[in-house]
């Protein structure tokens, strides 16, 4: 019986150490993602940004 805890508690101590190390892959490709969104963000605003501002311009004159 000593033998059976002894196998469950080494089970459940490798299966915490492995939950724990996931974490913190998936905070590492959250991160990752989070960056690549604001770099396509960044990359919209920068194309799109001129003509947005033109568009604006000529309704503005056209008031």
């Amino acid at each position: 019986m000593n033998s059976f805890i002894a196998t469950i508690n080494a089970v459940l101590h490798t299966a915490k150490g492995k939950l724990q190390e996931e974490k913190g892959a998936t905070m590492v490709e959250y991160g990752i993602m989070v960056a690549f969104i604001a770099v396509v963000v960044m990359a919209a605003v920068i194309i799109l940004g001129p003509k947005v501002a033109d568009l604006f311009t000529s309704v503005s004159a056209a008031l």
